[in-house]
């Protein structure tokens, strides 16, 4: 089995983290280290994350020396993996059963270094275990391939279902940036020449609109947008605007799901 390093930054989650953290370890690919940060936590994420860690030796805690926000977090656990591919889920997302399973062999049948796959949504005050999930209609669809010219045009990859190769690859970081960071990533890897594949199975499930979450007020991402095209791609104006053109439609889009 190849070893899967799992990614998940951790502020403030008490309220969802169980489930999270419950739909990794009950995944049928079982080699798997759960990577956790915990970003200066002021409530009980860090006692819930202990307890976790004494009754399941994949669970791999640190907390962060001081609060540095969700990509610093994902980079301080990326710095520790050890796994062949390395995979993300934010604390209060859930995978389903099957999700690491079937995109190892997805991205293996494909020589893919960089995957991802379609997920559903679910609302904010959803309380059920991965397990109990009900396919509610409310997916995401993947696109099958996406290269570096489409993912300027639009961010296609849900990085609650992002995996990938680190034999390939080698440890890729996030950029120090406020916001999109995630977004940041995929570019780096696709400028570099791959192409991403994306596997149609939704397998991950999406908690939306949820009061904080880094994505829940999509027209504040604007400017982190713009700043990413400009000063990270290095994009003329007018390409920077198609570009955040393209995101906002997509945000638009997305959110009537």
């Amino acid at each position: 089995m190849s070893l899967v390093s799992v990614v998940m930054p951790v502020h403030n989650s008490a309220a969802t983290l169980g489930p999270s953290v419950r739909s990794v370890l009950a995944q049928t690919h079982t080699d798997l280290e759960l990577l956790i940060t915990d970003d200066a936590s002021s409530d009980d994420s860090m006692d819930l994350l202990r307890d976790f860690a004494r009754q399941d030796e994949r669970v791999l805690v640190k907390a962060a020396p001081e609060q540095g926000g969700a990509g610093r977090a994902r980079n301080l656990a990326m710095e520790r993996a050890k796994g062949d591919y390395v995979a993300f889920l934010d604390s209060d997302d859930l995978w389903l059963p099957a999700k690491l399973e079937r995109q190892i062999a997805f991205a293996k049948a494909g020589n893919a270094p960089l995957t991802y796959t379609s997920y559903y949504k679910m609302n904010a005050d959803y309380t059920g275990e991965a397990a109990d999930f009900v396919p509610n209609g409310r997916v995401v669809q993947a696109r099958p391939h996406v290269d570096y010219s489409a993912m300027l045009l639009r961010d296609y990859i849900g990085a609650l279902t992002a995996m990938y190769d680190r034999t390939v690859l080698g440890t890729r970081l996030m950029p120090a940036m406020p916001k999109r960071q995630d977004y940041a990533l995929w570019l780096s890897i696709l400028r570099d020449g791959f192409e991403a594949r994306g596997l149609t199975e939704p397998l991950a499930v999406y908690r939306a609109n949820r009061a904080g979450s880094l994505s829940s007020n999509k027209l504040s991402l604007i400017p982190y947008n713009w700043a990413l095209y400009r000063e990270h791609e290095h994009l003329s104006v007018l390409r920077s605007t198609r570009a955040l053109a393209g995101a906002v439609w997509q945000s638009l889009r997305n959110s009537r799901i």
